[in-house]
């Protein structure tokens, strides 16, 4: 009996049978949390539709992706394995000054990742975790990057309260040039708050700072955005995201909805 007692125990006190963690998408928002999903689990992340209204003096350029989804597999408690792939994009440029219309629609690349905690994976209290990434060029030049990149967010996240969260995210990557040839400093910081609105229902005001130095160009994107998330049941969450562009190097609105699903 007492052989008996212990081996339920060791099962009561496994990982396995531990408490499950609150549901933690990435979706929606320019922040990335540094929660890691459950050990074991595997969350999916897909954008339904995204649409990007940029408007420049000679062009108007419409981005539609769709199904772009994030894989999340928890490897263990405290790391997480990522793969993310936009399987359908479609852009139209059209030329305001001639009227002309140019229309491509293509895959996009897919992206390999690795998120570690460093500190409470769970992103109870103050969170950290580091998400290191590379992108492989599997689709076409206009919707992805069309040659091999890398990057490196460090993803903070301090629960104020129950009902609000301060998140901040820096990253730093080294982007392929414009032409294709080489690659080149990229980075930037976000940051805002989440507020539960309910026990399901949490709504997050962020900004964001883009700084691209490609040799072709160098850009600087000011980002506002709003986006409210419904968590029906447990293992379930459905988005809505719009972002607005605050200077003349940004896009001038990006709309997106989306869904989670945690397995």
């Amino acid at each position: 009996m007492k052989r008996i007692a212990a081996a339920l125990l060791t099962l009561v006190a496994s990982p396995a049978w531990a408490e499950q963690r609150d549901l933690c998408p990435e979706r929606p928002g320019l922040d990335t949390p540094a929660c890691i999903v459950d050990r074991g689990h595997v969350l999916v992340e897909t954008g339904m539709v995204d649409w990007t209204l940029d408007k420049q003096p000679d062009s108007r350029t419409d981005t539609i992706l769709i199904g772009d989804t994030l894989v999340r597999v928890g490897v263990t408690d405290t790391v997480e394995a990522r793969v993310g792939w936009t399987p359908y994009g479609h852009e139209r440029v059209r030329d305001r000054q001639t009227g002309t219309i140019e229309r491509v629609g293509q895959s996009g690349d897919v992206s390999l990742g690795l998120k570690a905690s460093l500190l409470h994976p769970d992103g109870s209290g103050l969170a950290v975790a580091a998400l290191p990434f590379v992108t492989v060029p599997v689709g076409g030049s206009r919707i992805g990057d069309g040659a091999v990149g890398a990057g490196f967010l460090l993803p903070i996240t301090y629960a104020l309260s129950e009902a609000v969260q301060l998140d901040a995210t820096p990253e730093i990557d080294a982007q392929p040039n414009e032409d294709r040839d080489g690659r080149h400093l990229h980075y930037s910081a976000a940051g805002g708050a989440t507020f539960k609105l309910g026990k399901a229902v949490s709504l997050a005001a962020e900004g964001q700072v883009i700084r691209d130095v490609d040799p072709d160009g160098r850009t600087t994107q000011a980002l506002a955005a709003l986006s409210v998330a419904w968590q029906p049941q447990d293992d379930w969450q459905f988005d809505v995201f719009g972002v607005a562009g605050l200077n003349h190097d940004a896009p001038d609105v990006e709309l997106s909805a989306g869904i989670s699903r945690r397995f």
